[in-house]
């Protein structure tokens, strides 16, 4: 089947646009409320730069600005673009262009988070086995121990699945480091619980080359242009599914996709 060359997917146009991720264009247009030149659209449609996209009977409006920034979410922020739910990060942000999280920290979790208007970007980071760390540093309720750091570091089954091999250091009594290449679903927390401790506090200091430094808890900042050029540099390769994933690894990513993470 051949395609006109200045067409492009209808889920790319959406998150080129930025108003949300491929994934979240793709759920759009199958609660068929995407409409292409006033008509209905479906999965896998494609599109001219000069046709109408409609969501809910409302023109898709792109920007021309690029927005990347840095958010330190405090506690009790919830990361979701979901305006109905109470103390969600894009009211409490309240940034003028249309913006959405990468990821996701939980509710009782503060710490850095970028959000942007970038879809593909969004889907890169995203994306497994791509090996883009995060930092936390976590407070338990139990003195840390060598035994404890060992077994964090090896992997720790949850979710059906081995935790990947991971960088973990120790702190001081109750609290240590751990920088992580995955992102199951309140994976720090769950790795824990197995081992018999509870999560106190939890913070997300650094992911891939940025780090929290000095921004101040609930304020954010544009990432600069050094950071974003590196950013772009790390994830060209990005796959959708690394080689070496197991079709388990690949359903428990999805799961994770969707809820809260550590």
């Amino acid at each position: 089947m051949s395609y006109h060359p200045d067409s492009i997917r209808l889920n790319k146009a959406i998150s080129d646009s930025g108003y949300c991720s491929r994934r979240q264009a793709d759920s759009l247009i199958e609660k068929g409320i995407v409409a292409v030149n006033g008509e209905k659209s479906f999965l896998g449609d494609r599109v001219m730069p000069d046709d109408n996209i409609t969501i809910e009977g409302k023109p898709l409006k792109g920007t021309d600005k690029e927005v990347f920034i840095a958010f330190n979410k405090p506690i009790g922020i919830t990361c979701t673009t979901d305006l109905r739910i109470d103390g969600n990060i894009i009211d409490y942000i309240k940034h003028p262009e249309r913006i959405f999280p990468i990821g996701r920290l939980d509710k009782p979790s503060e710490g850095l988070i970028f959000l942007t208007n970038d879809g593909d970007i969004v889907n890169k980071i995203l994306r497994a086995g791509n090996q883009h760390e995060k930092e936390y540093v976590v407070t338990v309720d139990r003195p840390v121990n060598e035994d404890f750091l060992e077994r964090m570091r090896n992997g720790v089954p949850i979710l059906e699945t081995t935790t990947k091999e991971c960088k973990v250091e120790r702190i001081s009594r109750f609290v240590f480091k751990i920088v992580l290449i995955q992102g199951l679903n309140r994976q720090i927390r769950r790795m824990c619980e197995y081992l018999g401790y509870e999560v106190v506090a939890l913070k997300r200091i650094r992911i891939m080359n940025v780090t929290l430094n000095n921004l101040a808890v609930g304020t954010w900042r544009n990432l600069t242009s050094e950071e974003i050029e590196k950013i772009n540099d790390m994830v060209k390769t990005s796959t959708k599914i690394a080689a070496s994933e197991t079709p388990k690894e690949k359903i428990l990513t999805k799961r994770s996709d969707r809820g809260n993470r550590n």
